[in-house]
C-alpha cells in the first residue's frame, strides 16, 4: 500500500469514528464498542482486510494514547468537587481491583481449570474499569447521578490503571520466572506506587512553577510543551521503576487545579488531543484481534463476563466499600454495576503476548472477548439500572454539559 493509501484509509477511519460516537450517542451504547468495531472491520478477517499483528506496535501505541488521555483527565479533573470522594476512589481503585482479580481467579481455576496463576492474571487483566464510557451514555440519556457518584467513578477510572498495571507485570514475572519470590513482588508494589506518587506530586509542582513563569510568546508551544510534559513524565518515572500512569495523572491534577493562565484552553486542547488518542487506541486494537478466533473462546468468555459483572465486581465493590457507612446501598450498587471494561485491559493483555507466555493468544482472546461482552451488557443498561436504583433523574441543560465536559476525554 501506498503511502498516499495508507493516509487515506485511515483518515477515513477517523472520520468513520466521529460518525461512529455520534451514533452511539443516540443509541445510547458506549462509543468504544463502535470503535473497536471498525477496527475488526478494517482489520484481516473483515472486509478491509488490513493484516496487523504487531503487539509490539499495539502495546506502545496504547501506552501513549492512555498516557495522554490519563494527563487529560487529570486536567479535567476539579479537586474541589472530587476530594469528598477521595477515600472511596482509593479504596475501590486497590482494594476493589485487587479482590475482583482473586474473584475472577477462583472461577477460572474452577470453570476453566486455569492455575491459579494464570487465574490471577486473567482476573488483573480485566480488573480495571471504564467510567468515562458510563458518563457518554449518562449524558447521551439526559441524566445525572445523585450523591458523590459522578466525582466517584471518575476519581476510580483515573487511579485503577495503576494497581491493574502492577498485578500484571507482577504475575508475568511469577509465571515467567517461577523463581521469583512473593516479597519481591510486594516490594514492587510499593516501589511503583511509592514513585509514581513521589514523582507526580514532585514533576506536577515543578511543571506549574515553571509554566507559570515561562511566558512563552506563542501559545501554540503550550500545548507541545505539556504534551511533553505528559510523555516525560510517563518515561521518566517508569525507566526509575514507579508506576508512570499514576504519575501522569497526578501531574495533570496538580496542574489542571493550578493558577497557571490559560490552563483551560490547555484543557481543552488535551481534550481534542484524548479524543484522538482514543480512537487510535481502538482502531489499533480492533485490528490486532482476529475476530474468527473469538468464537473458540465465546462460552468461556461469556461465563468469566458473568462472573465479572455478577459476582467479581459487586463483592468486590460492597467489601471495598463498606467502611462508608454513610454511602447508601443504592449507590454502591449502582457502583457495582458501572464497572465497564475498556481500552485498558486489552493494552494489558499484550504483556503476557511479548512475555512469550503460555497460553497468551487465548488469554488476550479471552479479554478481548470479555471487554466486548462487559460494554454490551452493562454499557447497554446503565440508564435503566440508575432509573431503577433511583440514583439518577433528568438532567438539566447546564448539568448535562458539565457531565458531557467532565470525562468527554474518553476511557482510562
Amino acid at each position: 500500500m501506498h503511502f498516499e493509501s495508507e493516509l487515506l484509509v485511515a483518515s477515513l477511519l477517523i472520520l468513520l469514528s466521529v460518525l461512529a460516537w455520534k451514533i452511539a450517542g443516540r443509541l445510547g451504547i458506549p462509543a468504544l464498542l463502535l470503535f473497536l468495531g471498525l477496527g475488526m472491520l478494517a482489520g484481516s478477517d473483515g472486509p478491509g482486510g488490513i493484516y496487523f499483528d504487531d503487539a509490539q506496535l499495539a502495546q506502545e501505541v496504547g501506552i501513549v494514547a492512555l498516557v495522554l488521555i490519563l494527563f487529560a483527565g487529570g486536567l479535567e479533573t476539579r479537586w474541589t468537587v472530587v476530594r469528598p470522594a477521595l477515600g472511596g476512589a482509593l479504596l475501590l481503585s486497590t482494594l476493589g481491583v485487587l479482590l475482583s482479580a482473586v474473584a475472577v481467579a477462583l472461577a477460572a481455576v474452577w470453570l476453566l481449570h486455569a492455575s491459579p496463576l494464570e487465574g490471577l492474571l486473567l482476573g488483573s487483566l480485566i480488573s480495571a474499569t471504564d467510567a468515562a464510557a458510563v458518563f457518554s451514555v449518562l449524558a447521551a440519556r439526559n441524566l445525572r447521578l445523585s450523591g458523590q457518584l459522578l466525582p466517584l467513578l471518575e476519581l476510580e477510572s483515573g487511579t485503577n490503571d495503576p494497581m491493574a498495571v502492577f498485578l500484571t507485570l507482577g504475575l508475568i514475572r511469577l509465571l515467567s520466572e517461577p523463581q521469583t519470590s512473593l516479597a519481591s513482588v510486594l516490594l514492587l508494589f510499593v516501589q511503583q506506587m511509592g514513585l509514581g506518587l513521589l514523582l507526580g506530586l514532585l514533576i506536577g509542582w515543578l511543571a506549574t512553577w515553571l509554566i507559570a513563569r515561562l511566558h512563552l510568546d506563542v501559545e501554540g508551544l503550550y500545548r507541545v510543551l505539556t504534551i511533553g510534559l505528559a510523555l516525560f513524565t510517563y518515561a521518566a518515572t517508569a525507566l526509575l521503576g514507579g508506576s508512570g500512569f499514576l504519575a501522569v495523572y497526578l501531574v495533570g491534577l496538580l496542574l489542571g487545579n493550578s493558577q497557571v493562565e490559560g490552563i483551560e484552553r490547555i484543557g481543552r486542547f488535551h481534550d481534542s488531543l484524548a479524543w484522538l488518542m482514543q480512537i487510535a487506541m481502538f482502531l489499533i486494537l480492533g485490528l490486532l484481534v482476529f475476530p474468527s478466533r473469538l468464537p473458540t473462546v465465546a462460552l468461556a468468555g461469556l461465563l468469566i463476563t458473568l462472573v465479572s459483572v455478577f459476582v467479581a465486581r459487586p463483592v468486590a465493590v460492597l467489601l471495598a466499600l463498606l467502611p462508608l457507612r454513610r454511602m447508601p446501598l443504592r449507590e454502591k450498587c449502582f457502583v457495582a454495576w458501572v464497572g465497564l471494561r475498556g481500552a485498558v485491559p486489552i493494552v494489558l493483555a499484550t504483556f503476557p503476548l511479548l512475555a512469550g507466555l503460555p497460553r497468551a493468544e487465548l488469554l488476550f482472546d479471552l479479554v478481548f472477548f470479555v471487554v466486548l461482552a462487559s460494554v454490551l451488557l452493562q454499557g447497554t443498561t446503565v440508564p435503566l439500572v440508575a432509573r431503577w436504583l433511583g440514583v439518577a433523574q433528568p438532567a438539566s441543560a447546564q448539568v448535562q454539559a458539565q457531565v458531557r465536559e467532565a470525562r468527554s476525554n474518553g476511557p482510562s
